[in-house]
């Protein structure tokens, strides 16, 4: 019996190592020291841990996305900086432009007047809009929710790829969070809907 249950784990022990080495060699193998069964993310989202953490989350994050930004050759936009352009003449021609890069819900419960949407997630549905509008701009402040929301780099990245020239772009980290905590007016619905309210006072025209 002992002889049998030798030969049978021999056999085990010889199988496995063969089905490693195999694994090791091919293509295709398995990455055996991934972790399947973790968190899954968004497509294009990273999971974030001590001081990587996302754009606007504190001073050390904000100095990293700056470093990003820079290595590409874009700004990142203060709040001051903001509102400075959104109420530059420019604005009003189209050579100021504002991209809004959160989905249809986060956009249609307030953006920055006059924004324009671009999903970063969808963006054939925006770009033949949003693209030939970027080419005229001469400058372009792009934002998210602001916080641990990375949208707006990601879509940096995207109209960078897409050939606007890097001397366009602001990233502004503040986002939609900072914009409204400062009172700053925000339309609601569909770009250009008319419905102009400051925060936390609906129905109020801006000033």
């Amino acid at each position: 019996m002992r002889t049998v249950l030798f030969e049978a784990l021999l056999v085990a022990v010889i199988g496995a190592a063969v089905s490693f080495a195999a694994n090791a060699l091919s293509p295709r193998g398995l990455a055996l020291t991934r972790d399947f069964f973790g968190p899954a993310t968004r497509p294009g989202t990273n999971i974030v841990h001590g001081t990587n953490a996302p754009a606007g989350a504190g001073t050390n994050s904000l100095a990293l996305l700056a470093a990003r930004l820079e290595s590409k050759g874009v700004r990142l936009a203060n709040s001051n900086q903001v509102v400075a352009l959104f109420r530059d003449p420019r604005f009003e021609q189209s050579l100021v432009v504002f991209v809004d890069s959160r989905e249809d819900s986060h956009y249609q419960e307030g953006h920055i007047p006059g924004a324009y949407q671009l999903d970063y997630y969808r963006p054939e549905n925006y770009l033949p809009t949003v693209l030939p509008i970027c080419q005229i701009a001469e400058e372009i402040v792009i934002y998210c929710n602001g916080g641990d929301c990375e949208d707006s780099e990601f879509t940096a990245n995207l109209l960078l790829s897409a050939g606007i020239p890097k001397e366009k772009l602001l990233v502004y980290a503040g986002g939609m969070t900072e914009w409204t905590t400062n009172g700053l007016p925000v339309e609601i619905g569909v770009r250009q809907s008319g419905q102009i309210r400051h925060a936390g006072r609906p129905g109020e025209q801006p000033k």
